[in-house]
């Protein structure tokens, strides 16, 4: 069980920006999906969302292939937290919450704030460390506060999989790791977008790595960030050290010589 992607690609245009991609992750884990600009991380996770249709493969979750799923049926199972999500009119923190519970009204036009929605959109501030953010304006927030309503939001989804396209953007060390850290301690099927490899080596179980939309590898961290690979997809030297802590790798970047 867990999400099996069978050798999916995409084109716009004419123009290939995903070419037989295929990866099992299995359930619980934490995935980081990383390669450089363009790779075609975020094409991915709106695959794996179900919210674009690939020319080409499938993508199961727990056995059920995601084409197979209403968007309704979709947005209860999967939660897609993209770059930059903000709401657009003024609105709390719980609010912006409740907006996770949207998929589980039972009518066309109901209500998603009574107190069972009120209740998971508490709980899931909670288990972010946000819950003395819940009267909280949305605009009055910091930009680490902001995201943890966000994966809130998504987590008040109460998904079988979590997505998040570039999570730690903008914020500052100690949001990014206090985010990454939340995120592991959810317990849910995860795979998030990242561009620093040192934080996807300390908080991912395991990575795939894009580079011109196609999987160039796979693996744990250990196995996947090593110096060949990273010259390889990224162009530059570096220096592979053991975290002195946690035991996980440690990219060490070193300057190109003349």
């Amino acid at each position: 069980m867990g999400v099996d992607l069978d050798r999916l690609s995409f084109a716009i245009d004419g123009a290939m920006i995903l070419r037989d991609v295929s990866a099992s992750l299995p359930t619980g884990t934490v995935t980081g999906l990383l390669g450089p600009n363009g790779a075609g991380k975020s094409t991915l996770l709106r695959l794996v969302a179900g919210i674009d249709k690939a020319d080409a493969g499938t993508v199961t979750l727990d056995g059920v292939t995601i084409g197979s799923l209403s968007r309704r049926d979709a947005a209860r199972r999967i939660a897609l937290l993209e770059q930059n999500a903000a709401p657009s009119v003024e609105l709390t923190a719980l609010e912006v919450v409740l907006l996770g519970r949207i998929p589980h009204r039972t009518k066309l036009m109901g209500s998603f704030s009574g107190d069972e929605d009120r209740a998971v959109a508490f709980d899931a501030l909670a288990a972010v460390g946000a819950g003395a953010l819940a009267d909280r304006s949305w605009h009055t927030l910091s930009g680490g506060q902001q995201q943890r309503v966000q994966i809130a939001r998504a987590m008040a989804q109460q998904p079988s999989l979590l997505l998040l396209d570039e999570p730690t953007n903008h914020l500052d060390v100690s949001a990014q790791l206090s985010l990454l850290g939340q995120v592991r301690e959810l317990g849910v099927t995860a795979i998030m977008a990242l561009h620093d490899l040192n934080l996807a080596a300390a908080y991912c179980d395991q990575i795939v790595l894009l580079d011109g939309g196609v999987v160039v590898a796979s693996g744990t961290p250990a196995e996947v960030l090593t110096p060949a690979i990273i010259g390889t997809v990224y162009g530059v030297n570096c220096f592979i050290l053991e975290h002195p802590r946690g035991g996980h790798p440690v990219i060490v970047y070193s300057a190109v010589s003349a």
